[in-house]
């Protein structure tokens, strides 16, 4: 029965990662839309039956064949709606199942998700340890820094969570295996960003709430306070979605300099975000994409593989297949194998099996990139690869992988 565990687990990844992309794509999308909004209402005129009420802002739009007409209160209505809608569940539930998520895929299989041993010689429980200590430092520090008279200060504020984000980043990827230290970053930002609504957003919106239920009138501080941390969440979104598709692309993580790989791409994020902030205020500032777009650029630059050197062909093409389908055999089949004998593996990853020479044969191009250019698998390079085998397989490969 010991084989369904890993079944199981794979199903269970699965339909969480399904959920937790829904559920993301919700509260991502209210995200961008209420500071859309925010940017983009205009102010009534001055003595109009609105500005009477105490509107702030109002605008039309169109969609789905009607017409919409929100409009924005300057603290809060004269009466108190009998139907209020919160937008809470759309953070909650995209961190629970990301939480979820992170235990499925790494902290249930920490040594081969985790554990990098070229890294650091890690336990798994030292290395669940460290993944979940940066998320709670993550956030004890941030919010202390947002409370602090820097936090009064936005620019400078966000040149100092970037950094410390970063001196986090270099701080995992010398403990954890590139891929787990890059999705530790993201879950910081995500449990800074749903701590953000669950401790001082939703709280301050249910003390306005009350003081209007109590007949009194809310202190506009809660809404100043909730709306200086959506900000924050908004500016965060970008980085993190990179983060949710990085462990596809181990030419990133992978990397000597991933942490600062990821620190130009997070970089880039965040300019292309202000540019849309902005744009939503009628101002089209085009030097904050270029930002972005030359920090791409250069980051494309910067992890672009060398030129493999020039191999001589091999006297005898199939003794040195040979030599290459043993190390497949020793290193890589436990993983890569139409039964998997490493344990948390039910079927190969990315359906990649290595069982037979036409196989290793149809597969060269893509175990020739993760094996010898980016050194990326053996997956924490569990088996134990050597440099002369990862060797031995360059040279096959540039011999024409015969």
């Amino acid at each position: 029965m010991d084989f369904l565990l890993p079944y199981g687990l794979e199903w269970a990844n699965l339909l969480v990662r399904w959920l937790h992309i829904i559920t993301g794509i919700a509260w991502i999308g209210a995200s961008f839309y209420f500071v859309w909004l925010d940017n983009s209402i205009r102010p009534p005129a001055p003595g109009s039956e609105l500005a009477k009420k105490g509107v702030s802002g109002e605008l039309w739009a169109v969609h789905g064949g009607g017409f919409y007409n929100p409009q924005k209160y300057l603290v809060a209505p004269a009466e108190l709606p009998k139907e209020l809608h919160w937008f809470k569940w759309e953070a909650y539930s995209t961190w629970i199942s990301g939480f979820a998520l992170l235990t499925i895929a790494y902290y249930f299989n920490a040594q081969a998700m985790m554990v990098d041993k070229s890294v650091a010689d890690l336990s798994s429980l030292q290395a669940v340890g460290i993944g979940l200590g940066s998320l709670v430092v993550g956030w004890v520090v941030y919010d202390a820094l947002c409370r602090s008279p820097l936090g009064k200060k936005d620019l400078w504020f966000g040149v100092t969570i970037f950094a410390l984000l970063v001196g986090a980043a270099y701080v995992l990827t010398h403990l954890l295996s590139g891929r787990a230290a890059y999705i530790h970053i993201g879950a910081m930002i995500g449990t800074i960003m749903v701590a953000n609504v669950a401790m001082l957003i939703i709280p301050g919106q249910r003390k306005m709430v009350s003081a209007m239920q109590a007949g009194g009138l809310p202190d506009p501080v809660h809404g100043i306070k909730a709306k200086q941390r959506s900000v924050h969440n908004n500016y965060f979104t970008l980085p993190v979605l990179f983060i949710m598709i990085s462990n596809h692309y181990a030419m990133t993580y992978q990397n000597r300099h991933a942490w600062l790989v990821l620190a130009f791409i997070m970089a880039a994020g965040v300019f292309i975000r202000h540019f849309f902030n902005l744009r939503h205020k009628d101002r089209v500032e085009w030097r904050y994409p270029a930002i972005g777009v030359a920090l791409l650029l250069a980051v494309a630059v910067m992890i672009a593989p060398s030129r493999p050197a020039a191999v001589a062909a091999a006297a005898d093409p199939a003794a040195e297949f040979a030599k290459v389908k043993a190390i497949m055999d020793q290193r890589c089949i436990q993983c890569h194998s139409a039964h998997p004998t490493q344990p948390g593996f039910a079927t190969a990853p990315a359906g990649i099996m290595l069982d037979t020479p036409e196989q290793v044969r149809q597969r060269a191009a893509q175990v020739h990139k993760q094996v010898v250019e980016l050194k990326a698998m053996p997956i924490g390079n569990l088996t134990n690869m050597t440099d002369a085998e990862r060797a031995q397989v360059a040279a096959w490969f540039a011999a024409g992988a015969k």
